[in-house]
């Protein structure tokens, strides 16, 4: 997969997820004084002991006595600073990072994401892109911080012991390759398969709990949990392996340091023996490279960090579309069409004349054929199609017919050759959105969120009030039942665990009637309910929207009664 994304794609969402530098310099300045804090306290505190040793006058000691305070208040305080303002620069950009990222894929949902594995989808939402926060954090300033240390060491032993300076310089690089390379041929792989086998985990986990009940009936339970079993155990052993790959680094470093000491030991005692090196410079000289390369261990760490991180940028980028599909229609980034005064929605015949719509519009199909994105077939073709105010059409065909393409034509989740027109306006001249001002859906399977009736009824039209509510629920037959669950604060449980698949229906329909849509499509109602129950929802629905003259399209295999409908569509097998 993330092989085959250019590398552009790559930067670009890294870029999203690197604070700028008003944000980020502050806690990087603050890290780095924190890191020198606590170098120059450890040699500070060296010099001054060895030098107290001497029992010099006590004022040759004062400087170095506010130097150990100094250093040991700057290097809390510092690493404070450093903390509060390095993590609130990257949580304000990982919300940037997030809406960004939730934007761009917006405009394929829901046709767009119709085979998308949504638990991979999931993770790659939110945990690959909260993974995202290490690359300021664990990647860019702790190697910026690591870098300005080492030199400043380096130079700052040079000045007391230009051998013992270049011992530890030798030390600091061969720690940074050999300690890289170690973890690297150990974790590397892992590091970037974490990532995808945290999503595949993730799907496998949401599958079993969505679907539990049908595996259990049909025994293929333990079959699945097997599989899950083994992804859990994919991800143990790329996680062992990572940590292994730490381990090793540790290692490596520790090695490293032990030899930065031996050599300025060595290089120590030549200058005490000669008489050229003061006692207490001497102890400075062995000390600090323990102190460095305390700080420079971040340094491995951090280009493990970098590895998990672009691993989860380019899953990121993976499901950040660069282009949206052209059989998916998209909003323009500004409309720049007058309204109308009446408030109807207008859009542009082609010549370019503004044409307005009504609040009652003629819906019209002629030879439309859709496709689905990424299909060689076109799911439906031909469709001719007439639907006026309180015109009630039965569309009928047998399964992968198009009757779920078509319907997703008509409210623009979908693009469409051919002619479908508003009162003569063609549809795609209006912004997908204003066609949906017009024309509403009631799909095969609502979704219901794992909230109370009332919310759920809310969102269609957020000033209703409970009264109007409950007279919408009382419309579609759900009144009693609403009061028989305690009113509209009744949960529906997730995914509406807690109702009836013709509830459920009765409730979207509600939906649909307070975000008042002149022309309605439903979507097979009577796909989750008995004849009976489908024969008193098909009535209910359909005696409805006659009520206010709503054109009605019923998407149906079933039988419909003639006396319920005014036109019957067949479309061919």
């Amino acid at each position: 997969m993330s092989e085959f994304l250019p590398p552009t794609r790559v930067r670009a969402i890294l870029r999203l997820a690197q604070p700028s530098a008003r944000r980020f310099v502050p806690g990087l300045a603050a890290g780095v004084a924190s890191a020198l804090s606590a170098v120059a306290l450890l040699a500070t505190s060296a010099w001054l002991i060895t030098r107290a040793a001497e029992q010099p006058p006590i004022l040759y000691l004062s400087v170095a006595i506010v130097g150990v305070r100094a250093f040991a208040l700057g290097r809390s305080a510092f690493r404070y600073l450093d903390r509060l303002s390095s993590h609130d620069a990257a949580f304000r950009q990982l919300a940037a990072l997030r809406v960004g990222v939730f934007e761009r894929i917006l405009p394929l949902a829901p046709a767009g994401l119709a085979n998308t594995r949504r638990g991979d989808l999931l993770t790659r939402l939110v945990r690959d892109v909260d993974d995202l926060q290490d690359f300021p954090l664990r990647v860019v300033q702790p190697l910026a911080t690591a870098g300005v240390l080492a030199i400043l060491s380096v130079v700052c032993v040079w000045l007391l012991s230009p051998l013992a300076a270049l011992g530890l310089a030798v030390c600091l690089v061969l720690a940074g390759v050999l300690g890289t390379a170690a973890s690297g041929i150990v974790a590397a792989g892992s590091e970037r398969e974490l990532a995808p086998l945290r999503g595949d985990l993730a799907d496998r986990v949401l599958e079993l709990v969505e679907n539990i009940d049908v595996l259990t009936a049909f025994g293929v339970l333990n079959s699945r949990l097997e599989g899950l079993a083994a992804a859990d155990d994919r991800l143990r052993r790329a996680t062992l392996r990572r940590s292994v790959g730490v381990g090793i680094q540790g290692a490596v470093l520790s090695l490293f340091a032990g030899a930065a000491t031996v050599a300025a030991l060595l290089a120590g005692f030549g200058g005490l023996s000669g008489g050229g090196l003061p006692g207490p410079d001497f102890a400075v000289i062995v000390l600090v490279p323990m102190a460095v390369f305390e700080i420079f261990a971040v340094v491995p760490a951090a280009l493990g960090a970098w590895r998990q991180v672009r691993s989860s940028a380019e899953r990121v980028a993976d499901a950040v579309p660069t282009t949206v599909p052209r059989e998916i229609p998209v909003e323009s980034d500004a409309d720049s069409r007058p309204a109308a005064d009446t408030g109807a929605v207008v859009g542009v015949d082609g010549n370019g004349v503004a044409v307005a719509v009504s609040a009652q519009p003629v819906l019209r199909l002629s030879g439309v054929g859709a496709s689905w994105p990424g299909a060689t077939e076109p799911g439906v073709s031909g469709v001719i199609l007439r639907l006026g105010p309180g015109e009630r059409v039965h569309l009928a065909g047998p399964s992968g017919a198009g009757k779920t393409t078509l319907a997703q034509v008509l409210v623009r989740f979908l693009d469409y050759t051919g002619s479908y027109t508003l009162d003569g306006v063609e549809a795609n001249t209006l912004e997908p959105s204003a066609v949906r001002r017009f024309v509403g859906l009631c799909e095969q399977q609502p979704w219901l969120f794992d909230d109370s009736i009332r919310q759920n009824l809310l969102f269609a039209r957020e000033a209703a009030s409970d009264d109007d509510l409950l007279a919408v629920l009382d419309r579609v037959g759900l009144g009693d039942w609403t009061a028989q669950r305690g009113g509209l604060d009744a949960r529906v449980g997730e995914r509406g665990a807690l109702v009836s698949g013709g509830q459920a229906q009765r409730i979207a329909l509600a939906r649909a009637l307070l975000a008042d849509f002149p022309v309605l499509i439903v979507d097979e109602p009577t796909a989750n309910v008995d004849e009976a129950q489908g024969d008193r929802l098909v009535r209910d629905i359909l005696g409805t929207a006659a009520e206010d003259g709503r054109a009605v399209l019923l998407i149906s295999h079933t039988p419909v009664p003639d006396e319920l409908i005014t036109a019957r569509v067949t479309l061919p097998a």
